[in-house]
């Protein structure tokens, strides 16, 4: 591979990783993308675009720090370059070219990415400043895709993010190449690292939140913006906040019985999203938590298991609040036919989120939710029909939310509640189990990221 002199030394893959392969699959990822890019150029009427990679933004007016830069994703859909003022230009019939912006800035480095696998794919042009992305661009009709729009007038460029441009390319990020997967799949791995570094400390001892959080991040060698999302890690009844990132900073009393961890990491700036819940303790509670959460276990490999092609998502969601109506009575929370438990809104109150979500170069990637959903679903992010590439998560969940609970307790179904063992559940908080799926050909139908890293 070429030796550009302002990569900086690259960090080492682990034994397995083929770098020869994404490589490879990195320039056909590529080639095909041109492909698809000249054919959407064609129908809006332009000639080229030229893709911003972005510019730091400010925490605040008050001061001069900077949030790290999180990478516009159409332009990180070409290369994993984490570094701003760069830019794609993609022209009709030429190859596209990467503008590196190379400066000295004696403050703060840029990130240098991990491998230089990408660097073939482009005809690369190192620009001292962002203007000279100007000097790059074909006479004809250019548009600029990009967040800091200030770069356009800066390139001379009028049309910006045009939305019959942003849409078409939007949706060529639905259906993921080898490339992708292959990126897709270490993220998985990466992830799998952390989980298993977490669960092993929390068995063992009584880690704080934040401490396990911090455990993760060494564990996967992830700084903290460089994580797809904020980790969640959430003990005990913190699990009931589906988003949990208000760590306690110092150990319980008495060591936690119930643990949720919904957390992933990036590789080439593909996202994995993983959540495991766990439990432990030999009391009634913890032993009746621990029968829900290898009940929620199970619904969520059968759910996983249920993936059709051409099916609607919604589907497969409305199958889960039937599975939860299951476990909702499997446990003893619920005495209600599971048919009551669902039409009568019960088992959106103890699950009140969608089932899953498109994954990509963003946590909730786009594409997958052009439609809106049903008024009784209105969290599901995947209202698509399932088609081979796609890359969605499974995520079904069981929690104990007080706020969402309480107006069942004026209703008449509060007679087939077990009220008390709702109480005592909800001191471990509730159980979430996510798996990151590959839609494929064949009679899988799927292949499960997660799962072939993580049990």
């Amino acid at each position: 591979m070429a030796a550009f002199a302002f990569l900086s030394p690259m960090i080492r893959y682990p034994e397995d990783m083929d770098l020869a392969t994404l490589a490879r699959l990195h320039r056909e990822h590529v080639d095909a993308l041109a492909a698809q890019y000249a054919k959407v150029l064609r129908e809006v009427e332009l000639d080229a675009v030229a893709i911003h990679s972005g510019t730091a933004q400010k925490k605040s007016v008050y001061d001069d720090q900077y949030w790290p830069l999180r990478v516009v994703p159409h332009f990180q859909h070409w290369a994993p370059l984490a570094q701003p003022d760069c830019a794609i230009v993609v022209q009709v019939g030429k190859r596209p070219k990467l503008a590196w912006q190379k400066t000295f800035d004696f403050w703060e480095a840029p990130r240098a990415p991990e491998t230089d696998h990408f660097v073939e794919s482009f005809d690369v042009v190192e620009i001292t400043k962002v203007e000279a992305v100007e000097d790059l661009l074909p006479d004809g009709r250019v548009a600029f895709v990009g967040e800091d729009t200030t770069r356009a007038e800066r390139w001379g460029i009028r049309q910006v993010n045009p939305e019959g441009l942003v849409k078409a390319l939007d949706a060529l990020r639905v259906k993921k190449t080898p490339y992708e997967v292959m990126c897709l799949a270490e993220a998985n791995r990466r992830a799998s690292v952390g989980h298993r570094a977490v669960v092993e400390a929390f068995r063992a001892g009584n880690a704080s939140e934040l401490d396990l959080h911090l455990l993760y991040l060494r564990a996967t060698a992830q700084d903290d913006p460089e994580t797809p999302y904020k980790n969640i890690v959430a003990l005990n009844e913190h699990a009931s906040t589906l988003h949990h990132v208000t760590y306690t900073k110092l150990p319980n009393g008495a060591p936690s019985q119930s643990l949720l961890v919904d957390a992933g990491a990036m590789y080439q700036g593909y996202c994995s999203d993983v959540t495991r819940t766990h439990v432990k303790g030999t009391g009634a509670t913890a032993s009746a938590f621990a029968a829900l959460v290898a009940g929620v276990e199970a619904m969520q490999q059968r759910l996983c298991a249920k993936v059709t092609l051409g099916a609607p998502y919604e589907e497969l969601h409305d199958e889960s609040h039937r599975q939860v109506a299951a476990i909702l009575r499997d446990v003893g929370i619920a005495s209600l036919s599971a048919a009551e438990l669902v039409d009568r809104g019960v088992t959106r109150a103890f699950y009140p989120h969608g089932l899953g979500h498109s994954l990509g170069l963003q946590t909730h990637d786009v594409g997958c939710a052009l439609m809106k959903p049903r008024e009784d679903n209105p969290f599901l992010r995947n209202t698509s029909r399932i088609e081979v590439g796609q890359v969605f998560t499974i995520e079904p969940g069981v929690y104990f939310i007080e706020p969402l609970l309480a107006p069942l307790r004026a209703k008449d179904v509060a007679k087939g509640i077990d009220w008390k063992l709702v109480g005592e559940l909800g001191k471990l908080g509730g159980v979430r189990i996510e798996d990151d799926l590959v839609v494929t050909e064949g009679a899988s139908t799927t292949r499960n990221l997660t799962r072939e890293v993580l049990a």
